[in-house]
Formats: structure tokens, sequence, C-alpha cells
């Protein structure tokens, strides 16, 4: 019998569990839990002899790789897996693999409760701006990306998007229009919405020279990764520019600094709130449980990420 261990520090919602265990139960596999475990020794030990693990925030490095002797997969539930060490799966033979597309509307729908927000000064009854009209550029044209892209143009907003991965065809076709370059997408847009995956050519990619010449009223919203911002560039974007605007769901290093300085052009999330709905996190939970079993059925890797 095949055995999967859900690892959840966060844990996935009840009706969440209930479909998972669904899943597992009809393909005959012995369904376990860890929840809101608070040493990483919990984990090693609850990993030792399950064939499958299904995470979401939590890290999956070498040495859980190691104490899981007999792990075949592990399934990210959600979209970014940088909290797994490809590398080292890849070396145990281990596949691990993402759920895409599961949470991007949650995501997508978090992006512009930020931006309506900041737009009206966070409610605080003074006069606001409306986001028709204005210009929106995507940086990443994912699952997330296509969301974003549907959402703004319900707002009547003027959408541009990049990406290197994606063809300018595909774009048209969401009624989008391409950019040639970030520098491009950067210039053009007053809004710029982050969905880039954070690797080693995208650390500290949204850098001062490319976020200082958005237009007047420059908001930048990050959604994505903390590491892909340079955050000594929020701190000098800041202080020259009294126009710019951060939202983040992602607390930077500097967050203290940010929030006592320039509280009214800066807001980020107590924790990552991106997939954090009651729709996500059930389509995310269920999709892992159904990859896992695909791939011990069919051989089915579709969603593999360490190829």
């Amino acid at each position: 019998m095949k055995r999967i261990l859900v690892a959840t520090d966060k844990p996935f919602a009840l009706s969440a569990i209930r479909n998972i265990k669904s899943v597992s139960d009809k393909a005959g596999y012995e369904l376990r839990l860890l929840e809101k475990y608070t040493e990483k020794s919990q984990l090693l030990e609850a990993v030792a002899d399950v064939d499958a693990i299904i995470i979401r925030s939590d890290i999956v490095d070498a040495e859980v790789l190691e104490a899981a002797r007999k792990l075949k997969i592990v399934v990210r539930a959600g979209a970014g897996y940088d909290n797994i060490d490809l590398a080292a799966a890849k070396l145990k033979g281990v596949v691990a693999m993402n759920t895409p597309g599961q949470n991007a509307n949650a995501v997508a729908e978090l992006v512009f409760g930020m931006m309506l927000m900041q737009a009206r000064n966070r409610y605080d009854g003074k006069s606001g701006t409306e986001l028709m009209g204005k210009k929106i550029g995507i940086h990443a044209f994912g699952n997330v990306g296509v969301n974003v892209a549907r959402i703004a143009l319900g707002f009547g907003m003027k959408v541009f998007a990049y990406d290197p991965f994606v063809k300018k065809e595909v774009m048209i076709a969401y009624n989008v229009t391409p950019v040639d370059n970030e520098e491009e997408l950067y210039k053009t847009c007053q809004y710029v919405s982050l969905h880039i995956p954070a690797n080693d050519k995208t650390k500290k990619s949204i850098n001062y020279q490319l976020i200082k010449i958005m237009p007047f009223g420059a908001t930048l919203i990050n959604t994505a990764r903390k590491e892909v911002i340079d955050e000594e560039a929020l701190s000098k974007m800041f202080s020259e520019r009294k126009d710019f605007i951060y939202l983040t769901d992602i607390e930077p290093s500097n967050n203290a600094e940010l929030s006592r300085d320039f509280a009214a052009r800066y807001f980020a999330t107590p924790k990552k709130m991106g997939a954090q709905t009651a729709e996500a996190n059930v389509n995310a939970g269920i999709a892992a449980a159904n990859q896992i079993v695909r791939f011990f059925e069919n051989g089915d890797t579709t969603f593999q990420v360490n190829k």
C-alpha cells in the first residue's frame, strides 16, 4: 500500500483534507497528516516510510529527502516550488511537481484587492483615483498573469505584458498588448504586477534601473517572490520618488523601515496571502493528490519540475 504524507505547517482547510483523503482512499492508499508541526525533527520522522509527500510552503531540502527512504514523489500544492531542493530530489530519484493554475485566480484577485485599497487611499474618506483607463503591465504571462489580464480588462484598464517564454500571438488572443522587453513594460505602465519565479536569473532583477523609469504614480505589486526584488532599490525609490507605491504579500527584509518611513505608500500583508482562499486551498490539494495517483498508476509526470 502506498503512503501519502500531507506535511503542512500551515494546514489545508478541512474540506481540502476530506477531498484529498477521498482521492487517496479511492486509489487504495494510506493518508497521513502532519499539521502545524513546530520542529524539523517532526518532519524528518514523519517522512521516514512514506512514498509521496504533499506540501505547501514547507521546506523539502536534502536532509528531508535523505530521511525519506521510500519517497518517490513530492508535490508542492501551489505554483511556486523554490521550497523544494530540485537538484537533491533529482539526485535521489524523487520526482518533484507543482500544481500550476490552481491558485491563479486567488492571486490575481489579491492583486486587485491591494490595488483598489491603495487607489482609494485605504478608504480613509479622502478622494482617490480609479483604475479604469490606467495602464497595467504584467511581468510574466503564466496562469496568474492571464487571470490578472482578465480582471484588468474588466476594469477597463489598458493591459500590457512581457514574457520571453510566451508567444506574442497568445497575449494578443487575450486582448493584451505584448512588449519586447522589461524596460518597455516598466516605462509604459503606471501599474506593474510581478509574476516571475525566483531563480538565478530573476533574483534582484527588479532593480532601481528598472523601476525608476516607471511613469508618475508608479505602483509595483509583488505577489510572486521576495527574492526577485532588489530591496535597496525600494528604499531608494521611496526616498527619491514621492509618487512611488509598493504593494506586496511578501514582507521584504526592510519591512520595518518601509512601514515606519513610507506607511502611506507601502503595504505588506503579515504573511503570504496569494493562495489563501478556500477555493484555492481545496483546488491545489485535490490536484496534488490526483497527480500523485496518476504518477503511481500511469507514470504521469506532466507537472514534473526537476526533469
